[in-house]
Formats: C-alpha cells, sequence, structure tokens
C-alpha cells in the first residue's frame, strides 16, 4: 500500500512540474529621496513572489506584500491572465478583507533575454477611499518564467 501511495505522489508530481511553469515576479520600488534612501537589494526583493502557470493564460501565485501591523510579513494572492503574448490583466489581494483591498491592473510584459521579462504596469484599487476616489499607480516589474 505504501507503494502505491509512494508511486502516486510521484507521478502527480511529475505531471505538475512537468506540465506546469513557474515564474517569479517582483515589482520594482524607486528609494525614496526624502528618507536619504539609497538602491538596494530590498528595492527588488520587497514584493518578490512566485506564481505557477495554469495554462497558457492564466497564472495564479503568492506575493510578499510587506508588513502587517503587528509587525509580520504578509502576503497578498494574485492571478494574472495574458490576453495576448504581451498584454496582461491582473489581480491582486491580501489574504484577509479581499473585497476591500482588491487592485486590478494592466501591464505589458517585454521579454529581454530567455524568460526575463521587464514589466510596466497600471493599478488601480476597487473600492473608493474616504473622499469618493481611487488612487492608481503605475509600477516597473521584473519576471522571470522558468
Amino acid at each position: 500500500m505504501k507503494n502505491l501511495i509512494m508511486t502516486l505522489a510521484v507521478a502527480i508530481m511529475t505531471t505538475f512540474a512537468a506540465s506546469a511553469q513557474f515564474m517569479v515576479v517582483t515589482t520594482v520600488n524607486t528609494p525614496d529621496s526624502d528618507l536619504n534612501e539609497e538602491w538596494g537589494t530590498t528595492n527588488f526583493t520587497d514584493n518578490l513572489g512566485i506564481g505557477y502557470a495554469v495554462n497558457d493564460t492564466w497564472t495564479v501565485g503568492l506575493v510578499k506584500a510587506g508588513e502587517d501591523s503587528t509587525g509580520e510579513t504578509s502576503y497578498d494572492l494574485w492571478g494574472r491572465y495574458n490576453w495576448n503574448t504581451n498584454v496582461y490583466v491582473s489581480v491582486q489581494a491580501p489574504t484577509e478583507e479581499m473585497m476591500d483591498n482588491l487592485t486590478v491592473g494592466l501591464g505589458y510584459s517585454y521579454d529581454v533575454w530567455k524568460g526575463l521579462c521587464v514589466e510596466p504596469n497600471y493599478s488601480l484599487g476597487l473600492k473608493e477611499d474616504e473622499n469618493g476616489e481611487r488612487e492608481g499607480s503605475f509600477s516597473l516589474g521584473l519576471s522571470y518564467k522558468f
């Protein structure tokens, strides 16, 4: 029985590993000149995440979203729909109060070198703030597809 379970586990894992494509994503954060910050590795690793390509058009994953009020690292769920070869629609939400903090975005993925992509994108929160406004943000991301 143990051999059967082990064989099934290896077969399933091999199927996922052989047919799946993983990607690592991050958003480049510029240093704050008001605080005299300088460029460093944290500018590239603050929003580091991993995704799993379900098929050619859908990718889902987790991304690091900073620290919560208690100082613990928090993670957001994210998804991506590849509209065509280079243009994608993205969605990102925290693991708590998802619908209140949901953001959607549109981006362009430019393959620089063998799966390493530069990705400018624009994201907009779906919920309005106290003043009835929604604040969008333009960011530059990097991704690598395995």
